[in-house]
């Protein structure tokens, strides 16, 4: 299968150069923008040219998006569009407003379609919701993107799916991974034979199972991760080793409730920057946590490739009626240099809580980190001392081990 643009195929030097200009030009963009006037006054857009540079920049999350776009609605004065300039406006829970374009690929999420192998002649059943959330209008933009047909068949209605996917043809899925088994189920029950033989999928795990599934109904699946704000941020081809970034944004893995990135390999908080000019959101966190794969993928695609969605980053947790936050624990690593990591631990012994900080550190004496520990984190706690490297790989700072039973 050809590619769908030079792009994915790029050398790292051809990228990296690209990505120099691309990068200035939307941090200089961004600037110009009202919503972003108090975090990046003083910033010197020409000298912010690669994903090292970025790291000088905030962080923007979700929290900052609402009380942005509470003081300037719809969109927070992030966008260099007017509303009527947009093709749609999108609502998710908050609420969170997105604006939404009609322009070709706008959501980049014919790259993944392509991927997949849908184009002309298919005729997608396109399954995401269409009613005030984005998803369905970003896997229609990708399905045009590629030349497909789209049956906005939304969700519910299992029965109407089923006969709509016989009568009509259908050739593809789009959805969550678990609604298409459904929808074959039903379809079997009704005794009508259907022709999807692939399936896009996005929202929620496909465990392996599943995935197993539909390849033994000849279906092949495969899924991306995209949100509603930033769109498609990376998606499997058919190789299935990891999940490679979309070459319209920038993908920084960072240490959870701080803007750090962190060593390669190590799982952290997904943060993403758009090289859309119409929404330039800048280091937006996401709240996913991921690694970084290393290497590029057989399917010839040279991008970065993560590991895909491994669990929330907000890690904020409630121990003695306190809460603890990921950047309280991370500010503790800063103020002593011997720290490696730190994890804290909330248990239970007897009927009360207990606030057990371990550290990755040369030595064992745990008493010299517990003043900063109390000043920090606002409450007292045990220190333990653990040897460098033996924390888990799976990027909490806070596990809440305790039991309701």
């Amino acid at each position: 299968m050809t590619h769908f643009d030079t792009l994915e195929t790029r050398s790292a030097d051809e990228r990296e150069q690209a990505l120099a200009g691309d990068l200035s030009r939307q941090v200089a963009a961004a600037q110009a923008l009202p919503g972003y006037a108090g975090s990046l006054s003083g910033v010197d857009a020409g000298a912010i040219t690669s994903i090292a540079d970025l790291a000088r920049l905030p962080v923007l999350r979700k929290s900052d998006l609402g009380a942005a776009q509470k003081a300037q609605p719809p969109f927070g004065g992030l966008t260099t569009l007017p509303v009527g300039g947009f093709a749609h406006v999108f609502q998710s829970p908050g609420p969170i407003y997105e604006p939404g374009g009609a322009g070709h690929d706008w959501w980049r999420m014919g790259r993944f379609l392509h991927a997949a192998g849908i184009g002309k002649g298919d005729i997608v059943q396109n399954c995401f919701g269409y009613h005030l959330t984005p998803a369905g209008m970003i896997f229609e933009n990708g399905a045009r993107a590629v030349g497909a047909a789209v049956l906005p068949a939304g969700t519910g209605q299992t029965e109407l799916q089923a006969q709509a996917a016989h009568d009509i043809g259908c050739t593809a899925y789009a959805g969550t991974p678990d609604y298409l088994k459904v929808i074959l189920d039903k379809a079997e029950e009704m005794g009508l034979p259907l022709k999807i033989t692939r399936a896009v999928v996005g929202g929620g795990a496909l465990f392996p199972s599943l995935r197993q599934e539909y390849a033994d109904r000849g279906i092949a699946c495969l899924q991306s991760y995209a949100t509603a704000d930033l769109g498609n941020i990376a998606y499997e081809s058919p190789a299935m080793e990891g999940m490679i970034v979309d070459e319209g944004v920038i993908v920084e893995i960072v240490t959870p409730g701080t803007g750090d990135p962190v060593a390669p390999g190590q799982v952290g908080e997904v943060v993403v920057t758009t090289l859309n000019p119409d929404y330039p959101l800048i280091r937006f966190a996401t709240g996913d946590l991921s690694a970084v794969l290393p290497g590029i993928s057989p399917c010839g695609r040279t991008n970065m490739r993560i590991k895909g969605w491994m669990g929330r980053a907000d890690q904020t947790t409630k121990i003695k009626g306190m809460f603890v936050r990921p950047e309280q624990v991370a500010q503790l690593v800063a103020k002593h240099s011997d720290i490696h990591r730190a994890r804290v631990l909330a248990q239970r012994e007897g009927e009360r809580d207990v606030m057990v900080v371990q550290v990755e550190a040369e030595g064992s004496d745990g008493t010299a980190y517990e003043t900063s520990v109390a000043d920090l984190l606002k409450l007292k706690g045990r220190v333990e001392v653990v040897p460098v490297g033996s924390l888990p790989n799976d990027g909490k700072v806070i596990e809440d081990q305790r039991t309701y039973d």
